[in-house]
């Protein structure tokens, strides 16, 4: 009896302190498994706020990134469209010169205006170099730009899906449903160390606003060429007005004393054709004067006899022919000469008559060269209004 007694003593004793030390296994698993789960829900929530923190600055930084592109866009067409009216210059200078190359005469010459055209076409091929070689390198920082902004779009849209999990993760408990067991040692292929992922969070930070600082400097330097363009060009198309509207005035000056020589020989022209006529008159007066008294002493051969004498009539004759041969003479070779004079007169009348003709074709080509100048002009202020 008293070992039946011990031996259920013994169980009792064995029985009580298993449950004393399960009760206490209980309790400890319990605290334990509570806080575990706290610290690993506390870690999701910190892992969530500093993935949403860096979200946030990244979020920031890429909208910056498309308000540069943007930018960068706009800065890039306007340097186009400078460009684009560089090459509208080119047709225009060119156009100038070849109406310039239409000069005739003295007029065709390499004077100040053709000095400033040249001037300009120099000008022109280095500011087209100047902004193809900025529209290239603008190009080529709108393509980087392009390519980190995907690159960034695609990290957000990682750090959005990883908020949403962890916080889908945050919603579970140990009562949810569909709850099953998994390996827990199976890890991502594609997984890194925390480490290395601040680094790549840094690292992309960094280069948004590397990119971002150099691109403000590239529109920066974009701006100044376009406007370098626009007030050389303007400087040098005054320079070259002011040399046509020179030439156009020297021009307008010898045409004036031209018209006005032309006029005065014009007027001698008629002084001379009534001299000639004048003259042809006097010369036929004195032929017939000459024959009679030719005829007049071929007819005193007739007379017979003594009376057939040397006389003072026939001195007088003799003296009236050669007054008459002498005035003849002279006033034959007064007549050529006014001919010939006549005859100069009327080249260099007709020789004004060219040049002055070719004054009003200068002239007209200068409109001409100011209408299309004009245009440009007009192209130009439509071009900045827009």
């Amino acid at each position: 009896m008293s070992e039946i007694k011990a031996s259920c003593d013994e169980i009792r004793d064995k029985t009580l302190k298993l449950k004393n030390d399960s009760h206490c296994l209980r309790d400890e698993t319990d605290i334990n498994t509570y806080w575990n789960t706290r610290y690993t829900r506390e870690a999701f929530e910190d892992r969530s706020a500093e993935i949403t923190l860096w979200k946030n600055v990244i979020q920031l930084l890429y909208d910056d990134l498309e308000r540069e592109v943007q930018y960068m866009q706009d800065d890039k067409s306007k340097t186009e469209d400078v460009l684009k009216f560089l090459n509208l210059n080119f047709k225009i200078t060119n156009h100038c010169k070849s109406i310039r190359d239409e000069r005739e005469s003295a007029d065709f010459c390499h004077d100040n205006a053709s000095v400033e055209l040249d001037v300009e076409h120099k000008n022109l091929e280095k500011l087209k170099t100047l902004l193809t070689e900025t529209c290239q390198a603008a190009w080529e920082q709108l393509n980087k730009l392009q390519e980190l902004k995907m690159n960034v779009a695609h990290d957000l849209e990682n750090k959005v899906n990883a908020i949403c999990i962890n916080t889908k993760l945050l919603e579970l408990t140990k009562n949810s449903e569909y709850l099953h067991l998994k390996d827990p040692s199976r890890v991502a292929k594609q997984s890194i160390t925390y480490e290395k992922w601040l680094q790549w969070c840094k690292h992309l930070k960094r280069c948004i606003k590397d990119e971002l600082v150099l691109s403000k400097k590239m529109r920066e330097s974009m701006f100044l060429p376009r406007n370098k363009t626009k007030y050389d060009l303007r400087s040098q198309n005054d320079k070259i007005n002011s040399a046509l509207r020179k030439r156009i005035y020297e021009t307008k000056r010898i045409q004036n004393e031209l018209e006005w020589l032309q006029y005065n020989l014009l007027t001698d022209k008629e002084r001379l054709l009534k001299e000639i006529k004048r003259l042809e008159d006097t010369v036929s007066v004195q032929l017939n004067s000459k024959k009679l008294a030719e005829t007049l002493s071929d007819e005193r051969t007739y007379i017979r006899g003594a009376e057939l004498c040397t006389d003072i009539t026939e001195n007088s004759l003799k003296k009236e022919r050669f007054q008459l041969d002498s005035n003849i003479k002279n006033l034959t070779c007064k007549l050529d000469q006014t001919r010939r004079t006549f005859n100069d007169l009327l080249e260099q009348i007709s020789a004004i008559t060219v040049e002055l003709e070719h004054k009003k074709s200068y002239i007209k080509s200068r409109s001409e060269m100011s209408r299309v100048q004009k245009t440009t002009r007009q192209k130009e202020l439509n071009s900045k209004e827009s």
